[in-house]
């Protein structure tokens, strides 16, 4: 009987033992990234293997890359809110460094991002295959939008004026805010959408066309950096090192980026 009662307190002992370390065990690291809309697609599926390879968590942010935007990069950093990594436009990325809202290293380039056009699921693909078709196909057009950001303001902005079709155009086009351009002609609100390749990718309900010609083409470059404030600098770092593994890669170029060589 004494040795039965010895037994069960040890073994309580060692239960007590067992939790009690266990309560002392540091939670995981926690890592909140900011993340513009042409790279969400990749972190999200990259970020998933990262969390079961190391054990770290990730939350991915979408955030707008520029404007007045009250969850732009930017305006989020500028408010004091916590953040570790930030992926986004090249340019974008340099102004917050110069900011010094991000550390200039360690810094990584992810992918290369290209315009490309849409139509709602099912319906007729038109020709964009040469910059005549090009321009027929943005005439011929019932409607059409582009996004609050650098691609839709590169084609309201540059290269519809160079196009000298600003005037035919200023009717039937619209500026999309707060929601990709998919999701309008997903709708059928619009005939046309215009965004980067992997920001339409993942919208549901339409069919990618192409890529607008080289000739009109305007390539961004996203690129990552730790932010000035991040708590746990050396992990967001190990992050942006695993983005140049293959593993990674891949899950970028099936987003639509073309990963940097």
């Amino acid at each position: 009987m004494t040795k039965r009662l010895t037994s069960a307190l040890l073994a309580c002992v060692l239960l007590g033992s067992s939790a009690a370390h266990a309560q002392k065990a540091p939670p995981p690291v926690q890592l909140s990234l900011l993340g513009s809309g042409g790279v969400v697609s990749a972190m999200q599926t990259i970020v998933v293997e990262y969390e079961k390879a190391t054990g770290i968590k990730v939350t991915v942010l979408p955030s707008p890359a520029i404007g007045d935007n009250p969850m732009a990069i930017s305006s989020r950093l500028e408010r004091g809110e916590r953040a570790d990594l930030v992926l986004t436009e090249d340019a974008a990325l340099n102004k917050l460094i110069q900011l010094g809202e991000v550390q200039r290293e360690p810094r990584v380039d992810v992918g290369k991002s290209f315009i490309a056009m849409a139509v709602r699921q099912g319906e007729a693909k038109p020709d964009i295959g040469s910059v005549d078709a090009f321009r027929k196909t943005l005439l011929d057009a019932r409607s059409l939008a582009y996004s609050n950001s650098t691609s839709g303001l590169y084609l309201s902005h540059l290269l519809f004026p160079r196009m000298k079709l600003t005037e035919q155009l200023r009717d039937k086009s619209s500026l999309v805010d707060n929601e990709p351009v998919g999701a309008a002609v997903a709708r059928g609100d619009v005939q046309l959408g215009f965004q980067q390749l992997s920001e339409l990718k993942a919208v549901p309900g339409i069919d990618i066309v192409g890529l607008i010609p080289d000739a009109v083409q305007k390539m961004t470059l996203y690129s990552g950096g730790v932010t000035r404030t991040s708590a746990h600098p050396e992990e967001a770092a190990a992050l942006l090192q695993y983005l140049s593994t293959p593993a990674a890669r891949l899950a970028i170029q099936e987003s639509g980026l073309t990963p940097v060589q």
